[in-house]
């Protein structure tokens, strides 16, 4: 009936009584969803696009890996666990040594991180990124050696014994050369080394562990200029003999091994230099059996200092 109609925008009331749930489907729409995440950890956000690139930044960094002013792993390296074990069992001076993240700790490992921990040595755990960046092939492990501290001719002069034995190196290339010459050459009472800047092996790891420790010991110098040196050594007093395997005088019948000397061992391929030889007072050779062999120069230098020391002995 149009009397019993309800006026339009009237409010119908609920009707009284209990009232069927929704069985919990409308909980999770009462729970808090947490604090707002911080900007940058939002994807679609300025602020995290701005913080992948950096990221990715930061990334292409370690791979070149360059050895910066104050970096800790500055000069030469060794890298790897057999390497760098042997390294630490010779006393290498050493800066720091690098250990990746979660690396499969071997019997090596352990024994490097012992000594390096005896020896009060830096230990420093890096990504496994960066210590790949460094060195592809370091198998997790990196030793950071300390820059060879050379002496200068001067100071290996001033504190030579009398009479002085000098040992010079004319182009020496191979390093385990170098260090067993340095072992040689303490071994038989040398004042000191003497090598070139250029074209010629430095005090590198592999020379050092070489050298048995006695570089530790024994004044090493490296000069610019060897003809020049080889004349300073001729003011001082020196009688500068040369090997070289051709010469038709022995070494045994050396006359001036009590007075100063300066050896010089030339290189593996070449022997002396001709400036070099021409500056000698005297060129001997050590005889062998075989015509068709050749001494190693390490092996050389040894036998021509051991002759020498056994001279001074007898004189």
């Amino acid at each position: 009936m149009a009397g019993n109609a309800k006026p339009r925008g009237a409010v119908r009331k609920s009707k009284k009584g209990p009232t069927t749930g929704t069985g919990g489907n409308n909980k999770r729409r009462l729970e808090g969803k947490g604090p707002t995440p911080k900007a940058e950890d939002r994807p679609y956000h300025a602020a995290a696009k701005r913080k992948k690139a950096a990221e990715k930044s930061s990334a292409k960094k370690v791979a070149p890996r360059k050895f910066s002013k104050g970096d800790g792993l500055r000069g030469e390296i060794v890298a790897g666990r057999n390497a760098v074990l042997e390294a630490l069992r010779e006393s290498v001076p050493a800066t720091e040594l690098l250990v990746a993240r979660s690396i499969d700790v071997d019997d090596r490992v352990a024994e490097s991180l012992q000594i390096a921990l005896n020896h009060g040595l830096s230990i420093r755990e890096a990504h496994r990124a960066e210590v790949e960046g460094i060195s592809p092939n370091s198998q997790g492990i990196i030793l950071s050696i300390k820059p060879f501290q050379y002496s200068s001719f001067e100071e290996i002069v001033q504190r030579a014994k009398n009479p002085m034995l000098l040992v010079a190196l004319d182009g020496v290339t191979d390093p385990r050369n170098l260090g067993a010459i340095v072992r040689s050459a303490a071994a038989f009472g040398a004042s000191g080394v003497l090598m070139t800047e250029r074209r010629a092996a430095g005090m590198t790891a592999s020379a050092w562990k070489s050298s048995a420790g006695a570089a530790a010991r024994l004044p090493i110098a490296q000069v610019t200029n060897l003809a020049r040196t080889i004349d300073e050594a001729k003011k001082l007093g020196c009688f500068v003999v040369g090997l070289d395997g051709e010469s038709d005088t022995a070494i045994a019948e050396m006359k001036v091994a009590t007075e100063n000397l300066m050896v010089i061992v030339g290189s593996e391929g070449k022997g002396l230099a001709r400036l070099t030889r021409e500056k000698c007072d005297l060129i001997v050779s050590i005889p062998i059996s075989a015509s068709t062999e050749s001494l190693n120069a390490s092996v050389a230098t040894s036998i021509a200092l051991y002759a020498v020391d056994e001279a001074r002995r007898k004189g």
